[in-house]
């Protein structure tokens, strides 16, 4: 028992440390994170509500029941006639200006039908519909959303920690520098100055590591907020470098989510309009129903009824505000939704032409590292031959860091670039779909 206990104790530990893709982190998010898991029970409340709207064809049942007792004389003589026990007896005036308490019980059923309503029902019930869809429209932009900010979160953790990589690999280069330089001071061929450089140099270094650390546990800690769970630690599998040059979305891609929300809600507003304005209409409905009075089990009246009437509210100044408020809504609903549109091909310029600048500025950070690197070494050659001063060698190995900097933000910048274009554009961002 206790080694099956390791075993499943062992086996969970190597589960949580399996390699964790971005397409991973993206869907798990989707699945876990309660922000959009709250938008799934607003997106299914909408649901049920034009459930609701569309309930309002349907007839209406009703039931009543009650129990009586009175000696009030019209409703004594109305509750005798309901019975159908009405004597002779009781239009005398004394039993009619004084009657004795009578009891009963009894009840009803009503059935109502809307015939018309001047159109209200059916422009509820399609403005609860096109309400619907706008909220999940609306809610398959907050995932594509939520995918941009793991991307960014994902890859920004990567670079923290290739940049902690770095920093480690000049601390180890530092350190071997340090003894180089110790054992020529103590050979009377370098300064003790030099030395005292370098240790200066070493402590920028520590104290640039601990900072480093810091950045990759906060952004890995920022990342298990957005995928729903505490700070991730397996390995990120996904390279930071995308392989092929051909990320950025195609023109071909369905429209934005935001942009069928924005439609959807126009569409809402324009029924919601059109039903405000049937409140100035007649309506039409039937009424049917039974009902029964008993004085006992076994002795009582029933009775049925049938009905048609029509109402009209020639003037109502309430409704007629409420008519050109949702007018106003309808003509403001439109008016967002060509400027969504504006505003979404505007991001999509700004997307492609960001796209563009982080291709060039990652090709010529390539170029400025390999020419950083080529100088360092050459550099340190003519150092240990005493050809060139300490201070050129701090200065090439300073070049190199923000090479090395300048590499990893354009690479940070070209992956995300790609990915705010699949955004702006609406195409699935790193291809990952439900």
């Amino acid at each position: 028992m206790q080694c099956l206990t390791l075993w499943l104790v062992a086996g969970a530990a190597a589960l949580a440390q399996e390699p964790f893709t971005v397409a991973t982190a993206i869907r798990k998010a989707w699945r876990d994170q309660s922000g959009l898991k709250a938008g799934r029970a607003m997106a299914e409340g909408k649901r049920e509500e034009a459930a609701g709207f569309d309930a309002l064809k349907l007839p209406t049942l009703t039931l009543q029941a009650q129990g009586v007792r009175t000696d009030e004389p019209m409703q004594a003589f109305g509750m005798k006639l309901n019975q159908s026990r009405i004597a002779a007896l009781d239009f005398n005036p004394s039993s009619l200006n004084r009657p004795d308490a009578i009891m009963g019980f009894g009840g009803s059923a009503v059935v109502q039908q809307p015939l018309y309503a001047g159109g209200r029902i059916s422009a509820a019930r399609w403005a609860g519909e096109y309400t619907a869809q706008a909220e999940s429209a609306s809610q398959t932009r907050r995932e594509q959303e939520t995918a941009m900010a793991i991307v960014e979160a994902y890859f920004g953790a990567q670079v923290a920690e290739q940049a902690l990589l770095w920093v480690e690999d000049t601390r180890t280069w530092i350190l071997g520098l340090e003894a180089f330089a110790g054992a020529r001071v103590q050979q009377g061929l370098m300064l003790e100055s030099e030395l005292q450089r370098l240790k200066a140099v070493h402590a920028q270094v520590e104290a640039q590591k601990a900072d480093v650390i810091r950045q990759v546990r906060a952004a890995r800690s920022g990342l298990g907020l957005l995928t729903g769970s505490a700070p991730v630690e397996a390995p990120l599998a996904t390279p930071l470098q995308a392989e092929g040059a051909a990320l950025s979305a195609s023109t071909l891609v369905p429209i934005r989510a935001d942009l069928q929300a924005a439609e959807l809600q126009a569409k809402a507003a324009g029924q919601a309009a059109k039903a405000a304005a049937g409140s100035l209409k007649p309506e039409v409905g039937l009424e049917l129903g039974a009902g029964t009075l008993r004085q006992s089990w076994h002795q009582g009246g029933t009775w049925t009824w049938a009905a048609v009437g029509v109402k009209w509210k020639v003037f109502s100044g309430p409704d007629r505000a409420r008519s050109n408020a949702a007018q106003a809504q309808a003509r403001a609903a439109e008016d967002m939704r060509t400027f969504k549109q504006q505003q979404a091909e505007h991001e999509v310029r700004v997307a492609r032409e960001a796209l563009r600048a982080a291709e060039a500025k990652h090709a010529a950070a390539r170029e400025a590292l390999a020419a950083s690197e080529e100088s360092k070494r050459l550099r340190e050659a003519r150092h240990r031959e005493g050809l060139t001063p300490l201070t050129d060698v701090l200065d090439a190995e300073a070049a190199l860091q923000g090479a090395r900097t300048l590499l990893l933000q354009s690479l940070y910048d070209l992956r995300i670039s790609r990915a705010a274009l699949d955004l702006a554009t609406g195409a699935p961002i790193e291809g990952v779909t439900l």
